[in-house]
């Protein structure tokens, strides 16, 4: 479930995700957001994250600090937190949306990381630019450590001239625990699959040449402290 505004939105979020029957923590400022969900790996605990605009920082889209933090039912205080200032510093793009990501992030034998996904777009018609990304965390005793950052898992983008002229792409990732390790956490295997798009022409004889690229995998290891990611995987 999330909340932004002050407001509930039943909406449906990212691809696998669901709504989690808790109450989000509740906003501040009307650009704020915040997200609940139960932990089905872990029975009786819910994570929650909330993205609040810092007003000390004046810029065109802002900057949001982050919190995200794992409760006990019948508890208000968290079990476990984590804290990141500046956690989103946006330039050119607005952020759009959280929501928390439960998939099976098995990073040790007794270790599951959980994941808060992020998207951004600047709104624009002509020159659309579009991002989802995810990091991960992981539960160590009572605090939360950031252990994979800003991931790209989606991005779109384009240049158009409002009629038919242009050109557009779309990448789409997806993350997969493998069965090898490094520094005793699971490395994770990213396939990254892109589509581009040519428009040329004008009006009905507009036309459109698409090619889709061969789909790559990318290993990244854990270096002791968090995973490397390649500087084009990496979010705004």
């Amino acid at each position: 479930m999330t909340v932004k505004s002050g407001l509930v939105l039943c909406a449906v979020l990212f691809a696998g995700q669901a709504l989690a029957d808790c109450t989000p923590m509740p906003v501040k400022g009307d650009q704020d957001y915040s997200v609940c969900k139960e932990w089905p790996a872990y029975e009786g605990l819910t994570l929650s994250a909330y993205a609040h605009l810092n007003p000390a920082v004046a810029d065109a889209f802002g900057t949001y600090d982050l919190d995200v933090s794992v409760l006990r039912e019948g508890q208000s205080a968290p079990v476990a937190a984590y804290h990141q200032a500046a956690a989103y510093t946006l330039e050119g793009v607005g952020l759009q949306e959280i929501a928390l990501d439960t998939a099976r992030y098995k990073l040790a034998p007794d270790l599951r990381a959980f994941g808060v996904r992020a998207r951004l777009n600047n709104g624009s018609r002509l020159n659309p630019v579009e991002e989802n990304q995810l990091s991960l965390y992981v539960r160590e005793g009572a605090k939360l450590r950031s252990v994979l950052s800003k991931l790209l898992v989606y991005q779109y983008g384009g240049e158009w001239d409002g009629n038919c002229a242009g050109e557009q792409f779309e990448i789409t990732r997806t993350v997969e625990v493998a069965k090898t390790n490094s520094h005793g956490y699971a490395d994770l295997i990213v396939k990254t699959q892109q589509t581009r798009t040519t428009s040329v022409g004008e009006g009905d004889a507009c036309e459109d040449k698409t090619i889709v690229d061969k789909p790559v995998l990318t290993t990244l290891r854990y270096d002791g402290d968090s995973y490397a990611v390649p500087i084009e995987f990496k979010g705004l």
